[in-house]
């Protein structure tokens, strides 16, 4: 075979949310700390994010983790977590697939019924917790970074959409969060055209007036996705929402431009900051379960339990529990005569 760039892969999906993870092909990443080789790959080597995420080998809601060594004293492994336009300093359901695949293909030992593990992301420090039963991973809970609310009930101006009502958060990322009824919808998965062009919107103009740096993080800043809420449509939730994730570039004079995928899984960092914004307004306690339903209806749990600060904002510390199931495994390569050695998209679906 003629081929170079060799990279072993898990797939798996946590809540509906596809995470795929490379374990192997990759021996390291020059920089210190997680942060420092995300920075490296988003500068020197993006190539390897566009390969595994674009066409021919991803699709458009397609998420890719990297597992690499951490030289903290107190993480058993770390990780990258790549999407389609950006880094993300931290991501729920890439936690839970990556704890999944590392426990379940034996690169860290399971212990069961609990085993106890600590990744280093970008982002920090996420110390995890997975159930396990026969071999297979039941549960996993992780404690999040602080989350915060950094603008509550703020009134922006969307092109096309006029005054919307909006807070923004960090969970992880920076979400901008508006009540989907204010549109009309009700977060089912018919409406995902809409979701998706009405997400994108609200992004965009919420980067522009809202600014926002994380105090203790700057190489965070800006709102980069977007979080529509809602009611619940089944008993077994407290909130309803859509997360729109973005598959390119928003140019307000060409809507036909507008693309975004809808994350499949509740979210858990856009949880996270939904929690930190009714912990906010005084509507959650610390210590009371948030069952946060996703497009598909299936349910990610979260708690608040802590208070604390994150430069001058009051923030929080979740803790958010779901489960993932390894879908498949594969090995991609590079044929030296491919003409689209870093993928590539077209528009009739990104």
């Amino acid at each position: 075979m003629r081929v170079s760039n060799l990279v072993h892969a898990v797939d798996a999906h946590a809540c509906g949310e596809h995470g795929r993870v490379i374990v192997g092909g990759v021996l390291d990443v020059p920089g210190d700390t997680m942060y420092d080789k995300m920075c490296h790959l988003r500068d020197h080597a993006d190539g390897l994010r566009k390969r595994m995420l674009r066409e021919p080998r991803g699709y458009p809601a397609a998420n890719c983790n990297l597992i690499l060594p951490s030289s903290h004293p107190e993480a058993d492994a770390g990780f990258v977590i790549m999407e389609q336009v950006e880094y993300p300093g931290m991501s729920g359901t890439n936690t839970i697939c990556v704890t999944t695949v590392l426990l379940e293909t034996g690169m860290v030992p399971m212990q069961e019924p609990v085993t106890e593990l600590t990744l280093e992301t970008p982002a920090g420090l996420i110390h995890v917790t997975a159930d396990c039963a026969n071999g297979k991973v039941k549960r996993v809970t992780f404690r999040n970074v602080p989350a915060f609310a950094a603008y509550l009930d703020t009134a922006i101006e969307v092109p096309h959409l006029g005054t919307v009502t909006v807070d923004v958060a960090y969970g992880g990322m920076f979400y901008v969060i508006a009540d989907a009824t204010q549109f009309g919808l009700h977060l089912t998965p018919d409406e995902g055209r809409d979701i998706v062009r009405i997400g994108e919107m609200v992004k965009a103009a919420a980067r522009e007036q809202c600014p926002i740096v994380h105090p203790e993080q700057p190489g965070f800043d800006g709102v980069t996705i977007a979080q529509l809420s809602g009611p619940p449509l089944k008993g077994d939730a407290d909130w309803q929402n859509a997360v729109v994730v973005s598959t390119g570039t928003l140019d307000w004079s060409r809507p036909s431009t507008w693309t975004g995928a809808i994350d499949r899984s509740p979210c858990g960092t856009g949880t996270c900051a939904k929690m930190a914004t009714l912990h906010a307004k005084g509507r959650l306690p610390l210590g009371q379960p948030f069952r946060h339903a996703g497009v598909l209806g299936t349910v990610f749990t979260g708690c608040l339990v802590e208070e604390t600060r994150v430069g001058t904002y009051p923030a929080v510390v979740p803790t958010l529990g779901g489960q993932a199931w390894i879908t498949g495994m594969a090995s991609y390569v590079v044929d030296p005569d491919d003409p689209f050695p870093d993928g590539f998209t077209v528009g009739d679906i990104w």
